[in-house]
């Protein structure tokens, strides 16, 4: 099971990835208005497309990986 990111280690490894928060989205057909949303901590990622976003950014876990 691979640890959880904070929001900040999440924007640092997107970074990292010489990418942008678009082409991250973009790539996991993410809703980009709630991935950044996410990232920026207005939102906490607890339903929806603000969950999925969470989750791909390794914020959350997935329901699946929970169990």
């Amino acid at each position: 099971m691979n640890p959880l990111r904070t929001r900040e280690e999440a924007k640092r490894w997107i970074i990292s990835q010489g990418i942008s928060v678009k082409d991250f989205a973009e790539a996991r057909h993410l809703d980009l208005a709630s991935t950044y949303q996410v990232l920026s901590g207005a939102k906490q990622g607890l339903r929806g497309k603000a969950h999925v976003a969470a989750v791909a950014l390794g914020i959350k876990r997935s329901a699946s990986e929970d169990e």
